[in-house]
């Protein structure tokens, strides 16, 4: 039986509770509280109807529990059954004005779903050999809308990627998360190399944050990672700007974590001074699994304070899952978003984006998981 239904008994349980009590304490204890109780808790589990049959059938069981200990009077009988009848009236105007909020709820939910949508489109799911997947998972359901953003476009110069995270909530962040997609759609295809990529992207937010103004001018950046798959899918280079590295799972299962040669800060701050924007190459054979994402999953902790490490927890969640056999990239993100959930106890702390980018081997589509150990591999200065 389902928890919706489980709950939808409680009016009737308050209704055995008053029966027991009332039958195993003396004449002068009356169990009328618990009756009343039942149509108040049955305002939002039941409708207008279940609302009024649990009210009748209370107002049926208090006449006949006083009748049988012959306290029927004007206290303890017409007084109580006024009551009771005052109390179902006072729950259906209870249920009514939930239904109006949820209502309200579920429209807002439906439009910021939509404004998703609009400013975080979903990546295309194949472009070429590589399959992607991603996920939105908010840290709290009623605001859909965030400052994660992942893009995936093809350019005249490859496969380009970008994961991000801005500083700060609410609509100021959703509109610094349309500037950088919007300047990533643009630089990706007319920069030549990653550093130009990144040049572009840091001009186009320090004028973003020029038009916003205030504080948003002054402390406004953006954690982003940069990814460059080669057109041959053989080599991946990445851009790190203070944004947590991806972690690379090859074809038995193994992860690992492909972190920066040299520290950059976000994008955003070039007016504290300049900086390179290194750029690493790491082979990216066939059956490799790259997984980008924000800090709302590094940065999860548990009940002790330790923070999730996708790195360890990653090859042993997903043999278990996999059991020897296969699991595509969206199964992957699906597993690696359980596990935090798992990690943590509970409801995502912060916002979390993933994006799981995949080549699969010749004629599968889906990423074969092993059990085995083993080394990373090294990056070099691209």
């Amino acid at each position: 039986m389902s928890q919706l239904l489980r709950t939808r008994w409680i009016p009737v349980g308050l209704i055995v509770l008053a029966v027991v009590v009332d039958l195993v304490t003396p004449h002068d204890v009356t169990s009328a509280p618990l009756l009343m109780a039942a149509p108040v808790a049955a305002a939002p589990l039941l409708g207008v109807r279940g609302i009024i049959g649990v009210g009748v059938a209370s107002m049926i069981v208090h006449a006949f529990l006083a009748h049988i200990d012959g306290t029927f009077g004007w206290r303890a009988g017409v007084a109580n059954q006024l009551t009771l009848a005052a109390v179902t009236a006072l729950a259906v105007l209870i249920h009514r004005t939930l239904r109006r909020q949820d209502d309200r709820a579920r429209r807002a939910r439906h439009v910021a779903a939509v404004a998703q949508r609009a400013v975080l489109p979903r990546p295309p799911s194949r472009l070429g050999d590589l399959h992607i997947e991603a996920r939105y998972v908010p840290a709290e359901s009623e605001a859909l809308i965030g400052g994660d953003l992942y893009v995936v476009q093809s350019t005249p110069y490859g496969i380009r990627v970008m994961v991000g995270d801005v500083r700060g909530k609410g609509l100021g962040a959703v509109s610094a998360v349309s500037a950088d997609l919007g300047a990533f759609r643009y630089a990706a295809d007319e920069s030549e190399d990653l550093p130009e990529l990144v040049s572009r992207l840091e001009r186009a937010l320090l004028r973003e944050g020029g038009r916003r103004g205030g504080q948003q001018q002054e402390e406004g950046f953006t954690t982003a990672l940069i990814a460059e798959f080669s057109k041959d899918l053989e080599t991946v280079r990445l851009v790190n700007r203070g944004h947590p590295p991806p972690v690379l799972m090859d074809a038995l299962g193994r992860a690992t974590l492909l972190e920066a040669s040299e520290e950059a800060p976000p994008l955003g701050m070039s007016d504290l001074g300049s900086w390179a924007s290194p750029v690493d190459s790491f082979p990216f054979p066939a059956g490799s699994t790259l997984l980008c994402y924000t800090d709302g999953i590094t940065e999860s902790r548990d009940a002790t304070g330790r923070f999730y490490d996708p790195v360890a927890r990653l090859p042993l969640v997903l043999v278990r899952r996999a059991r020897g056999g296969r699991l595509s990239p969206g199964q992957i993100l699906d597993v690696l978003i359980h596990d935090v959930r798992r990690h943590v106890g509970g409801r995502p702390q912060d916002d979390q984006a993933v994006l799981a980018l995949h080549r699969a081997p010749a004629g599968s589509g889906t990423v074969p998981l092993g059990s085995d150990g083993g080394t990373a591999p090294t990056a070099s200065p691209g």
